[in-house]
Formats: C-alpha cells, structure tokens, sequence
C-alpha cells in the first residue's frame, strides 16, 4: 500500500526551516483586508508563521491579521492553502521572549 499525501504541502524545505513548529489547540481572531474579523483554529505556530483552518478560504499571498488572546493583531500572508486548512507567515517574527511566553499560555 501507498503512504497517504500529506495534509498540507510544506511552507518551505523543512531544511530550510528557521523555527520548528511546535503543535497547538487554539482559537484566535483573524481579519481580512476589508472583512469583519471572524474566529480561527491555529494548530502550529513558530516565531515566523503558523497553520489554521479557515471556514471562508483566503486567497494565496493574501495578508491577513492575525491576533492571539493577549497580543497585538500580526500581520501575516497565506503561503499555501490545503482545503480548509492555510500556512501563514508572519511579516515580522515573533520575538523569542514573546513566542516563550505565548507558548505558554497556549499550552504548546
């Protein structure tokens, strides 16, 4: 028998790979350019983007803000998108400090 494909093609080579995802089970607000922000569920997050699952899907290379419980919204663009699920990189990484301390809010 063959391996499944996988879920999501990856954002980049995972060799390639500056932060390595840590896994995640969290709802956070998400806003689109001229759109009423609405709830998403994030699964991994790095200091350098994430992976979520939109109910209305977001076009490639749209940027999007994306806020977590606690922090300012961060500005983000859909690098690749997998059904209802998106990658989102960050336009500017979430310091280390602060990525520590959002880990451990979101449990991850």
């Amino acid at each position: 028998m063959s391996e499944p494909a996988p879920e999501e093609p990856p954002a980049r080579a995972p060799s390639a790979r500056i932060h390595e995802r840590v896994p995640v089970d969290a709802e956070v607000t998400l806003r689109r350019s001229g759109k009423l922000k609405f709830r998403v569920r994030v699964y991994d997050i790095s200091p350098d983007g994430c992976r979520a699952e939109f109910v209305e899907r977001p076009e490639l290379h749209e940027r999007v803000w994306i806020r977590f419980e606690g922090m300012h919204s961060l500005e983000a663009t859909i690098c690749w998108i997998a059904g209802s699920k998106t990658g989102m990189r960050f336009v500017q990484p979430i310091h280390d400090a602060v990525f520590e301390h959002l880990l451990k809010r979101l449990g991850g």
